[in-house]
């Protein structure tokens, strides 16, 4: 597993240990657990005079996923890796459903209203709450975690998908494409697209060649909407047939190639739009901050052989990226959950009131999304259950655990292991 980060007793960052270290500590009652995610230890002793060893922190931004890695740059050792998934369409969705509503309540209660006053004006760099969720993530993410590592200096893959490039290749200058990384980054953009398969069998594991859906022998073009992955076999295959002709005999399979190809740039489009307000976060921290190409990620990926994942592309991102031992790392998955919502009551599908929302957060000291840990040792439910409760005002909760839904515990039984922060956490 990564290792443990560790402070002393007056919260000064100290250098990582092995897990096996840290489990001595605990046995011999030198250390406690200070903070479960990120696992994180601290000492009953200062150690003032103790030397540390800087780490780099690397962040490779998706628009659904950030990788997020500690690295040494002297060792190249990956100590802590994690991906961050955001909820960004989440809250997309829900501003879309509640607009929805409001519209048709106004259109029921008021047919007519006067237009008020502009209060609608934007500051400077307003980024779509959708948006802006990612970066405030991945703030508090970098902030935890300078918190308990000696981070001294900062990685961002600072990708910029060419919107009109990808749609019209021979639009113009694209000289800069050319050379090492040439095509890297429409590569990886169709691979995230294609969901990494070929398109026409559903191969997965194997290599995947560019392909044209409508041939350029007919008439197609470089565009990233006439653009697939496909497998060697099925591209041979296909050759210069037009892809009706080619899938004729399985039209669900064709029906959804149409529909995927001509998707929106979405993702590409969300990246572009908070790398820079992305950065300037980051340069906030007063830490120096390197910052370059996805394609210069990819290009030191496939130099060390290493698998697509959204932490090792972390890890790979910029120039003074190491040679890297990741011999036991297991990433950190962590989910944007929120902090809930403000809605006095529920709504059904059409906007009505259907149920009510309890004004009070806490009950008997804890909250719906802790973690905690219950010990039950007498009663219909004797065990041990470790999970998130959902908290009641009867002091009655209930606690999902790795193995279902145990209902009826009381708060009596319960012992916090980490309180709810938005996010949810497995490995």
């Amino acid at each position: 597993m990564s290792k443990v980060l560790v402070i002393d007793s007056e919260k000064r960052q100290l250098n990582p240990i092995h897990p096996a270290q840290a489990r001595q500590l605990l046995r011999n009652k030198k250390a406690a657990v200070y903070r479960r995610f990120p696992f994180t230890l601290i000492l009953k002793e200062s150690r003032s005079d103790s030397p540390v060893s800087p780490l780099r922190l690397k962040i490779e931004p998706g628009a659904k996923t950030t990788g997020l890695a500690l690295v040494n740059d002297i060792t190249g050792v990956v100590i802590f890796a994690a991906e961050l998934k955001h909820r960004g369409f989440t809250i997309r969705d829900a501003l879309t459903s509640r607009r929805q509503l409001r519209r048709s309540r106004r259109n029921r209660k008021t047919r007519y209203r006067k237009p008020r006053f502009l209060n609608r004006t934007r500051p400077q760099g307003w980024l779509a709450p959708s948006l802006q969720s990612r970066v405030d993530n991945i703030k508090i993410w970098v902030e935890k975690l300078r918190k308990f590592a000696p981070i001294e200096a900062i990685s961002q893959e600072l990708v910029r998908f060419d919107m009109q490039l990808m749609r019209n290749p021979d639009i113009q200058a694209k000289e800069y494409q050319q050379g090492t990384l040439a095509g890297y980054e429409t590569r990886e953009y169709l691979l995230e697209k294609w969901d990494r398969q070929c398109a026409y069998c559903g191969v997965k594991d194997v290599p995947l060649q560019i392909e044209h859906i409508h041939p350029r022998a007919k008439g197609g073009s470089n565009s990233i909407t006439n653009l697939t992955l496909s497998c060697e076999k099925c591209n041979t295959k296909k050759g210069t047939k037009d892809i009706k002709e080619f899938l004729k005999k399985d039209p669900s399979r064709l029906e959804k190639i149409q529909s995927l190809a001509k998707r929106p740039l979405a993702d590409a489009a969300a990246v572009n739009t908070t790398r820079f307000a992305l950065l300037s976060v980051l340069k906030a921290t007063g830490l120096p901050v390197e910052t370059d190409s996805g394609g210069l990620t990819k290009f030191n990926r496939n130099q060390q052989n290493l698998k697509k994942s959204h932490w090792l592309d972390a890890a790979c991102v910029g120039k003074s990226t190491p040679l890297l031992n990741i011999k036991g790392v297991k990433p950190l998955l962590i989910t944007a959950n929120g902090h809930g919502t403000r809605q006095s009551c529920r709504t059904d599908k059409f906007g009505f009131p259907n149920r009510h929302c309890s004004r009070t957060k806490f009950h008997f000291g804890f909250q719906t999304g802790d973690i905690v840990k219950a010990v039950v040792t007498s009663g219909k439910k004797v065990g041990e259950y470790v999970g998130r409760i959902a908290t009641r005002a009867t002091g009655s909760f209930n606690i999902s655990t790795k193995n279902g839904l145990v209902q009826g515990i009381s708060y009596k039984h319960c012992k916090h292991i980490h309180k709810k922060d938005g996010y949810s956490y497995a490995f």
